[in-house]
């Protein structure tokens, strides 16, 4: 039987979010990737890409960014996950996927990648060795579609875009892994009104910046909802005239500003959020040239970072993907 969420929960609404660490061991094993050759930027006075090619057929979902000038990308194709050097655009595969799914990704401090599996789970990889230290099933039933992931100090909250639910992966004070029967499940309810069937309900995760609860973008419907990690209670989000957020994805949370991807709108709204994360005010929308519908959002330094999933282009092994990156503004 899995754990009831009260204890736990509790201690949770005493963490901090986890400020990803580096992760810059393992150097040799980026090589030089598929497609055409990075464009250039600026990041802190050097030329940096602002365009990084993938393999082709890679088909990336998500990306997480440690303290180091790597990103890690999860394939929807065969779950692969690559590693590109921001400074340079070249990068190569790390670990070879299970050929299911990598959806959300995010880096802990130990080089850990915690990987959001769809319908598989959720998996753990070692981004030094590529080798995979844990495997969790999530959902008790089907369908199910583990989709987005946040660390804090004291567990790995996952999403489903198919059931009214998060999953926790409490972590020992030391960061050991958990147990596969220790998943923690916790149900929505609230102001949640789960859309039936095989739609994107949840989505991106992200903390309020207190550090009290929790953030979840609703997809399907465009509302962003605060969840109470102890009850599962959500209320939706006050963004005024902003919303509905249209095919609301990833999340991204630095200080009290938020920044939502809205994949198909091929944009990014900026919010003020309150501490509590109960309200928000709009500030401003990102666009690029260079977004294909892009998924979600990691940052490094003063730039942004989005892998372009392209779902309004027929996958093929020949068909090229990229990473695009914006000034946060």
């Amino acid at each position: 039987m899995a754990p009831t969420h009260g204890s736990f929960a509790r201690s949770l609404s005493r963490r901090r979010v986890l400020t990803a660490g580096a992760a810059t061991a393992g150097a040799a094993l980026l090589g030089s990737p598929a497609g055409a050759s990075a464009q250039s930027g600026k990041q802190s006075g050097n030329p940096w890409p602002t365009t990084i090619p993938l393999p082709d057929g890679f088909r990336p979902e998500g990306i997480a960014i440690g303290g180091g000038p790597y990103a890690y990308l999860g394939s929807l194709g065969n779950g692969s996950i690559y590693r590109a050097d921001l400074r340079t655009g070249q990068g190569g595969i790390i670990s070879a996927g299970p050929g299911t799914p990598s959806v959300g990704l995010k880096l802990d401090d130990r080089g850990r990648l915690f990987v959001a599996g769809r319908g598989e789970g959720a998996r753990v990889v070692d981004v030094r060795s590529g080798a995979i230290l844990a495997s969790y099933v999530l959902a008790t039933g089907t369908p199910t579609f583990a989709n987005d992931v946040l660390l804090t100090r004291r567990a790995a909250w996952f999403t489903d875009s198919y059931r009214p639910a998060l999953y926790a992966l409490p972590l020992g004070r030391d960061g050991a892994l958990p147990g596969p029967g220790e998943v923690v499940r916790l149900t929505l309810g609230g102001d949640w009104s789960q859309v039936p069937g095989e739609v994107v309900n949840a989505n991106g995760i992200a903390p309020t910046p207190d550090g009290s609860a929790l953030l979840v973008v609703q997809s399907g419907v465009g509302l962003l909802h605060r969840v109470d990690p102890k009850t599962g209670v959500t209320e939706v989000v006050d963004l005024g005239d902003a919303a509905p957020l249209t095919n609301g994805d990833g999340l991204l949370l630095t200080g009290r500003t938020l920044y939502v991807v809205q994949n198909r709108q091929n944009a990014i709204d900026v919010f003020r959020v309150a501490p509590d994360g109960r309200s928000g005010t709009f500030l401003r929308r990102l666009t690029a040239p260079g977004f294909d519908v892009p998924t979600t959002v990691a940052a490094y330094r003063d730039r942004l970072y989005l892998p372009n999933a392209r779902f309004t282009t027929t996958p093929t092994p020949e068909t090229t993907y990229s990473v695009v990156s914006v000034e946060k503004h």
